[in-house]
């Protein structure tokens, strides 16, 4: 396990060391998503199934020299039907993740969570976490929830941290460190968010939320600046090594992501968690380092879960829109 993760590439090589996953492409028809396909496919990171129409994603990978002979690519003519086939896929047993492709994020998310024949999991919070890449900051941020759940609640936002804290284990981050933001560091009645930061600070310590360093209520300037934090005054074993914000609320989720993305430069990786199986979520206009990044994420999720051995040795960049959903579609189903 390491203490930290430094950029995305870590990532892409890490998922170098495992066996390629099987990943159901929703609507594969788009020159970005075949370029990052064939990069990935080249790596050995994946086995894509891609769905959709086999004239037009046959042409796009003649376009992009890549020879897919030896590849399936399955016929759909809708985006929805084309949704669940995916999922069907992975109900068979014959895809191990999900990525979209040239569909509208909220048709993809219709029928991931569809209470019947989606991939939802009894007892299990469905939520987003973008891994960004932030120049001039050390370490991988991971951000949520800034795509999936729109305001939730203290009991929600336990499970969203604690489904980013697992996805950080995967990832091989032991212990990360977590900053549970606000507007300010003190507790204010005035501020909902600073009473559920410090919350879930306590949650923590009393082993309700496990496997990470929290401290919240804090800042965006102290959670990412220990010399701001040192300025106020602030005594955190968080501050200036976070690797995690959990945000307040979808709102100030997706601005902050955005603002990383385009003022500082980020690159940001995207994954739904809660789901049976990963699925990478990315923008139609991501670009595919972005894209490749949330590839290699989902095959970590995939064989670390499985408990599976690398079968190499392996050495020791976005948008970031998604479609929110109601708090009905993504808290836990009935056991």
């Amino acid at each position: 396990m390491a203490d930290n993760l430094h950029n995305l590439n870590e990532l892409i090589e890490q998922a170098r060391a495992f066996e390629p996953i099987r990943v159901a492409v929703v609507d594969a028809a788009q020159g970005l998503v075949i370029e990052t396909l064939r990069d990935a496919q080249s790596m050995g990171i994946v086995e894509p199934l891609m769905i959709g129409d086999p004239e037009a994603i046959q042409g796009l990978c003649k376009d992009a020299n890549w020879d897919v002979a030896n590849l399936e690519i399955i016929p759909s003519q809708t985006d929805a039907a084309s949704a669940l086939l995916a999922i069907e896929l992975v109900h068979d047993g014959k895809a191990d993740a999900v990525m979209k492709g040239n569909i509208h994020t909220d048709t993809l998310m219709h029928a991931l969570l569809d209470a019947e024949r989606g991939l939802r999991v009894p007892g299990q919070r469905v939520s987003h976490v973008f891994v960004v890449k932030v120049k001039g900051y050390a370490k991988l941020l991971g951000i949520s929830d800034a795509a999936v759940n729109i305001s939730p609640d203290l009991n929600a936002k336990a499970q969203i941290l604690q489904n980013a804290i697992d996805l950080f284990h995967l990832l091989g981050v032991e212990r990360p460190k977590v900053a549970v933001l606000s507007a300010v560091e003190t507790i204010n009645t005035s501020i909902p968010s600073t009473l559920d930061a410090a919350c879930l600070t306590l949650m923590a310590r009393r082993g309700q939320i496990s496997g990470a360093l929290i401290d919240g209520p804090l800042a965006f300037d102290n959670a990412i600046s220990v010399e701001a934090a040192r300025e106020k005054g602030i005594v955190s074993q968080v501050a200036g090594e976070v690797d995690i914000l959990l945000v307040p609320d979808l709102v100030s989720g997706n601005i902050l992501a955005k603002n990383l993305e385009y003022l500082a430069d980020a690159v940001a990786a995207g994954i739904l968690v809660g789901l049976e199986k990963p699925v990478v979520l990315t923008s139609r206009a991501d670009p595919p380092a972005a894209r490749l990044a949330s590839l290699a994420i989902a095959s970590l999720m995939h064989h670390r879960r499985a408990g599976e051995l690398p079968k190499k040795d392996a050495p020791a960049e976005a948008t970031f829109n998604s479609v929110p959903q109601p708090e009905h579609a993504c808290c836990p189903l009935p056991g």
